[in-house]
């Protein structure tokens, strides 16, 4: 029998529980990983995606209190009734004690974010719908990285994606890297005599050196800016909240205020550490309120169909932009017809799909 010193249990009794699985749930769960669907309206007009960091799961991190259901279920429908809600699980466990441990990058997990959400927008209703992303912790990261990847991509179903992106909240992303790094090494070595297994890689890029969280940070702060001087294109909208208390035992919030605000936007507080800080007991905690607020605002500047941007079109003619950079046209000032001419699908049609010209009316539905 090996026996363990004291002081080892006693620093090891916080990491454990900081880098455990949100409950013994998530063990539980046949099929955790890829897009869950928490609320579908038949009116929706917005997709709410939520993306969990480290150690998390896609509905435990999300709970409604200690071992609760997940608030974006329970909660968030009643205060955004057109919006379908979803939630994406990824394997980020950097340490395991008995399971194996997944070795992939941000980037992998990256690519599996944009491929899953593209396969639940492949119908004509909902491949034009805004997104708002919802991310804790890893979760911004991948996020950021998976527009990054999205923005560049040839596939033109995977440009949709940031094409059609209105916002993100990150809740305690470590834009400039934390101390979750730290204390994952520091229980790896703790629990040395059990042989954890550990990605390194994942803890690597959460160190405030890392060469990976610098080039993700500096691309992404390109992307907002190329975004936001298109006049084809709304500007992505970036909401960034904090942690107000340090995590029991450690002494100090896992992500500073500093890490993570994106400089040149505003930082929201919420009172708990970083764990709880994504975690709401009842729709009247000020945590909630502050999120949701948020995204009632985002929500209420996605424009109706109506209200899309007039914008000049290759051949004179004038069109309507769509999340997608797909336009419809008003009438050319090439031609003698009367009547409008598609350029790719139109939100809210179910006459038109792909490339077509139609001569007459052309009415919507919905």
């Amino acid at each position: 029998m090996t026996l363990v010193p004291a002081e080892k249990l006693k620093s090891r009794s916080f990491s454990e529980k900081l880098f455990r699985r949100t409950s013994s749930a998530s063990l539980a769960d046949p099929n955790p990983w890829g897009i869950r669907v928490l609320h579908n309206p038949p009116d929706a007009r917005v997709d709410v995606i939520f993306v969990h960091g480290i150690r998390g799961h896609l509905e435990n991190t999300w709970a409604q209190g200690e071992g609760g259901p997940p608030w974006p279920r329970t909660l968030l429908p009643r205060r955004l009734p057109e919006a379908r809600i979803l939630t994406f699980g990824y394997d980020a466990n950097p340490i395991a004690f008995r399971l194996s441990v997944s070795g992939n990058k941000i980037g992998d997990h990256a690519k599996n974010l944009l491929s899953a959400v593209a396969a639940q927008r492949l119908s004509a209703a909902t491949s034009n719908r805004p997104i708002l992303f919802v991310a804790h912790s890893l979760g911004g990261l991948v996020c950021k990285d998976a527009l990054l990847t999205a923005k560049s991509s040839p596939e033109e179903h995977l440009r949709r994606i940031f094409e059609c992106t209105s916002g993100i909240l990150f809740l305690g992303t470590p834009h400039s890297g934390s101390s979750l790094a730290t204390v994952a090494q520091r229980l790896a070595t703790l629990l040395s005599f059990s042989t954890p297994k550990t990605n390194l890689r994942i803890l690597k890029v959460l160190q405030r050196d890392s060469e990976v969280l610098a080039r993700i940070q500096n691309e992404f702060f390109a992307l907002l800016q190329s975004r936001n001087k298109d006049s084809g294109a709304r500007p992505l909208q970036v909401v960034c909240f904090y942690e107000e208390l340090p995590y029991p035992g450690i002494g100090d919030p896992i992500v500073p205020t500093e890490s993570a605000v994106l400089p040149g936007h505003i930082g929201i507080g919420i009172h708990a550490h970083h764990r709880d800080m994504v975690r709401f007991a009842s729709d009247k905690a000020p945590g909630f309120e502050s999120v949701v607020a948020e995204l009632q605002r985002l929500v209420k500047g996605i424009p109706s169909l109506a209200e899309r941007a007039v914008v000049p079109l290759p051949d004179g003619s004038t069109g309507i932009q769509t999340c997608q950079s797909q336009i419809v046209s008003a009438k050319s000032s090439s031609s003698d017809y009367a009547g409008v001419r598609i350029w790719g699908g139109v939100v809210g049609s179910n006459i038109v799909s792909g490339n077509q010209t139609i001569y007459g009316d052309l009415k919507f539905s919905g």
